[in-house]
């Protein structure tokens, strides 16, 4: 089993996943905005040729989202009286090796975004630069959009986070029109005082660029943002979600970002600049390549992917 694991995961990662193996759980970007089927683009381009801002995936488009939502997917009409946005007291949570822990899990995008185009195209400060507020995020050809993705994965991680006693607080849960923004995001995490925080994503890139990765925080100390404090934790945070998510679901590193690794560091994201707590991003694989968008589009996979991601978490908390 070791052998396979060499083989699936480059050099670079491969040392640290057969500890894992050994050891056992213990524990988005100015888009080239591709629209989906019907739509128009709702995201202007930057300057930036990777992902969008906190959608933050790697050298691939986000597209706008596709249909507008049924009715049981309507949000209200005020974002700023969200409840995911209101951090609550640290509770002691619930009975497991968990117990006292917080983590925030963050649902990249919310699916109302491309029916807020104004709000969400307004550009916040992210420490070192200026970004949009978020973005519509990408989606499948058929339409399958990322939104609709990380809030799926979000709500599966809670439960089985919540199974060992850990407290569980979601940035949105679907319950609000558009965004929060990327700084809110980063707010967030830091009011709860969560010990972990955890962006899901997935990437819009080209045809045969597959895998997933996670993204870590770069040493950035410029305005508001000062990470220096949680590089190192977000690495190991990283370091961890890679290993049990690779083993978890049979996904491999990303052949087209990080050099195989499955881990790529980037300072041009306000939801890691303006975190104070641990936090990373994973983008889950490639919602244009074929051979992921099988797996994405998957409610079995997505569980898989939601198991592999929250035993890292687990695994970094010492759960």
């Amino acid at each position: 089993m070791l052998v396979a694991f060499a083989a699936l995961v480059p050099t670079a990662l491969a040392a640290w996943l057969v500890w894992q193996v050994v050891s056992g759980p213990g524990e988005s970007e100015p888009p080239k905005v591709l629209p989906a089927p019907g739509q128009s683009s709702t995201v202007s381009p930057s300057q930036n040729s990777q992902n969008s801002q906190d959608s933050q995936g790697s050298q691939g488009g986000k597209a706008s989202a596709s249909p507008a939502p049924s009715k049981s997917e309507k949000r209200s009409a005020s974002p700023s009286k969200s409840k995911a946005s209101k951090a609550p007291a640290k509770p002691a949570g619930g009975s497991g090796p968990l117990r006292g822990k917080l983590v925030v899990i963050d649902p990249g995008h919310n699916p109302g975004n491309f029916q807020h185009t104004t709000e969400i195209n307004r550009s916040v400060n992210v420490g070192n630069g200026s970004k949009e507020c978020d973005t519509t995020g990408t989606s499948t050809n058929a339409g399958y959009t990322e939104a609709r993705f990380t809030l799926d994965v979000a709500k599966r991680m809670r439960t089985v986070l919540e199974r060992q006693g850990a407290t569980v607080q979601l940035t949105q849960n679907g319950n609000r029109a558009w965004g929060p923004c990327v700084d809110e995001r980063a707010r967030i995490g830091n009011t709860a005082k969560a010990d972990a925080v955890v962006s899901v994503h997935a990437d819009g890139s080209g045809e045969g660029n597959r895998g997933f990765h996670v993204i870590l925080p770069a040493s950035v100390r410029a305005g508001a943002a000062d990470t220096t404090p949680i590089v190192k934790p977000s690495r190991d945070l990283g370091e961890r979600i890679a290993g049990r998510y690779v083993k978890a679901t049979g996904q491999a590193p990303s052949n087209y970002v990080g050099g195989g690794t499955g881990l790529d560091t980037r300072s041009d994201l306000g939801g890691l600049n303006l975190s104070k707590v641990p936090k990373v991003f994973i983008e889950c694989g490639n919602m244009r390549d074929s051979q992921d968008v099988e797996r994405l589009t998957s409610d079995a996979w997505r569980q898989k992917a939601a198991q592999g991601i929250s035993e890292g978490i687990m695994s970094f908390l010492g759960g």
